[in-house]
C-alpha cells in the first residue's frame, strides 16, 4: 500500500498540540531554507530544539548533536536532510519517544516511514511544516 500523508485535519490537530519540535539539519547560517522555516516556526511560538553536530546556538537555542543527547521530549522531529539519510533518524526517533516524524519538502523515504510508523510515529513526508502551519492556523495567532 502506498504511502499517504494524514488529512489536513490530523495536522492542524498535531500541529495545534505540538510541544517541542526537534529541527534535524537545522543551519546556523540565516540564508538557509532550514533556518527561515524554524525561525518562522518559532516566532509562532513553537519551541525549537536545533540538532546540528556542528553548532552549539542556534536560534537561541542549545544545539544538540543527536536527537539522542536531547534531554527530555521531543514531539515533533522536522528533518531537513537529504532523503537517503533519513533512515537512522527515523530509528532515533523511535527511540526518542517522538510522535511525528516530519520530512520536510523534497524529502521522501518509504523505509523510514515503515520504522516510523511501525515505532508508532505519525509520519509526513514531502511537506514544509512552515507551509502547512500557515495554511492550517492551527494556534489562531
Amino acid at each position: 500500500m502506498p504511502f499517504e500523508n494524514p488529512s489536513r485535519d490530523e495536522i492542524k490537530t498535531l500541529l495545534a498540540s505540538a510541544g517541542p519540535i526537534a529541527v534535524v539539519g537545522l543551519s546556523d547560517n540565516p540564508e538557509r531554507v532550514s533556518h527561515m522555516v524554524s525561525a518562522a516556526m518559532k516566532s509562532r511560538g513553537y519551541e525549537i530544539i536545533p540538532v546540528n553536530p556542528n553548532a552549539d546556538v542556534i536560534l537561541g537555542g542549545q544545539s544538540y548533536a543527536s536527537l539522542s543527547d536531547i534531554p527530555g521530549n521531543v514531539d515533533i522531529v522536522n528533518v531537513f536532510r537529504r532523503s537517503d539519510q533519513v533512515v537512522p533518524i527515523a530509528e532515533e526517533a523511535v527511540r526518542k519517544g517522538a510522535k511525528v516524524l516530519w520530512l520536510q519538502q523534497g524529502v521522501y523515504n518509504e523505509e523510514a516511514a515503515e520504522i516510523a510508523q511501525r515505532g508508532g510515529l505519525t509520519v509526513i513526508m514531502d511537506r514544509c511544516i512552515k507551509v502547512e502551519d500557515a495554511i492550517l492556523n492551527p494556534r489562531g495567532n
